[in-house]
């Protein structure tokens, strides 16, 4: 499992971190362009020593030394703290010798669509393998088409048939690998309702070529490339993960190895294209799924960031504070830094998009906080925060009126403080 990083020289900071990751459940929150995914980057090189997308991180211009700190545990040794710094000589982030220290299954699902994972049983690589000039693949590096077509090695080595193809070709030969695609989507579904349940193979026009299908609510079968966007990325989702489990447990069967003892899951805007209903059942599906497919044996550390409310939401049942966290990423002093938050419950989504995770001042459209703050400056008599146009009684009241419905929860307040104010003016004038 990842336990820390921190970053100097290089990302959206000077230093960005220490962070120190809880063991199951990370949450990582903050507004665009603070470092979320670059963070996820990071997280994914330190695990496997690949850069994912072939993108690797590059210094800050002007930072005279740039490093990446990180430790991971290792059920072998314990804990381990390692660091890079980078040549600039050679552009490249130096590590030991030799294959990644993390003997489980690494994945990580961007927000593209994209898809990398790391497998121990078929990406270890060592100087050995120079040696005799073996190719093995660092990591499985999947575009979103690729995820669909398959993934073809530059020596022309299938590494994988592609959703569509495995899809029916599972369907088709009741292997015990569709089973598994059936019970993930039934457990990914966005409720008990409307249940993700692949349909018959179809085909589309004069093509002969089989497409997977799913079994939509009103009755019909539709071939899976017509499908929603939500319900796509859900369905690459859960291919993913069957394939590479299936895949890993045959490969370690190949080479006399035990299957992984950890899976570390990398998860970048898991809400992307997805229905309220969704948003608020998939972190704990995908825990659920994972354990399942594994037989519940092996340990599971998810890091996702998230722009959504609804994700922090639903893990309010299952948080536990010693096993889970949640980070924020804000701007302080002009430098990104993020911070662990102090967890407790909100209770509901506008209770969160106003927590520290999310920090909006209100829930509302930017002219209904406006008006409200101006209110509440003129409540408390603070001239200097009316901005222009909110100046006087008057004006403040036509604005939350044309902001705020009639049964808004803020009215009661404005009202009862306007008629105290209307009061007190009338009696210091017949004074």
């Amino acid at each position: 499992m990842l336990k820390s990083l921190k970053l100097k020289g290089v990302g959206p900071a000077e230093t960005f971190g220490p962070v120190e990751f809880a063991p199951r459940l990370n949450f990582i929150t903050g507004d665009n362009g603070l470092g979320k995914s670059f963070l996820l980057d990071i997280a994914w090189w330190a695990l496997t020593r690949t850069w994912a997308r072939n993108s690797p991180a590059v210094p800050r211009r002007g930072a005279e030394e740039a490093s990446i700190a990180y430790a991971y545990s290792k059920a072998t040794v314990g804990d381990v703290s390692e660091a890079s710094t980078f040549k600039r000589a050679e552009q490249l982030w130096p590590t030991k010798p030799g294959r990644p220290p993390i003997p489980g299954v690494v994945i990580y699902a961007g927000v593209d669509g994209s898809f990398s994972v790391w497998d121990p049983a078929r990406n270890y690589w060592s100087p050995k393998d120079d040696a005799l000039n073996r190719e093995r693949l660092r990591s499985f590096d999947f575009t979103p088409d690729q995820v669909w077509k398959g993934l073809v090695g530059g020596d022309g080595t299938r590494h994988c048939n592609g959703l569509i193809q495995d899809w029916v070709l599972w369907q088709k030969g009741q292997d015990p690998a569709f089973a598994d695609l059936t019970r993930v989507l039934d457990a990914l579904s966005p409720s008990d309702e409307e249940v993700l349940a692949p349909g018959q193979p179809v085909r589309i026009g004069l093509d002969v070529t089989d497409y997977p299908s799913l079994r939509m609510p009103y009755g019909q079968d539709v071939a899976l490339v017509h499908a929603s966007a939500g319900m796509r990325r859900v369905a690459a989702l859960a291919y993913l993960l069957v394939w590479t489990w299936r895949e890993h447990r045959l490969a370690s069967e190949q080479i006399g190895k035990q299957p992984a003892r950890e899976i570390v899951f990398l998860i970048d805007e898991i809400e992307c294209h997805l229905h309220p209903q969704w948003q608020r059942r998939i972190v704990p599906a995908l825990r659920g799924v994972m354990q399942a497919l594994t037989d519940q044996q092996v340990p599971v550390q998810v890091i996702l960031a998230t722009h959504s409310p609804l994700i922090l939401a639903s893990a309010e049942p299952a948080f536990d504070a010693s096993q889970d966290a949640v980070f924020s990423i804000a701007l302080r002093d002009g430098q990104a830094a993020i911070a662990q938050e102090t967890w407790a419950k909100q209770g509901d989504v506008v209770n969160w998009l106003v927590s520290d995770a999310f920090g909006l001042r209100q829930a509302r459209s930017v002219e209904a906080e406006r008006a409200i703050e101006a209110a509440e400056a003129f409540m408390r008599d603070d001239q200097q925060a009316l901005p222009a146009g909110l100046k006087t009684k008057d004006e403040i009241h036509q604005a939350l009126e044309r902001v705020l419905p009639g049964g808004d929860h803020f009215w009661p307040r404005w009202i009862v403080w306007s008629d105290a104010r209307d009061t007190t003016t009338a009696g210091e004038g017949l004074a």
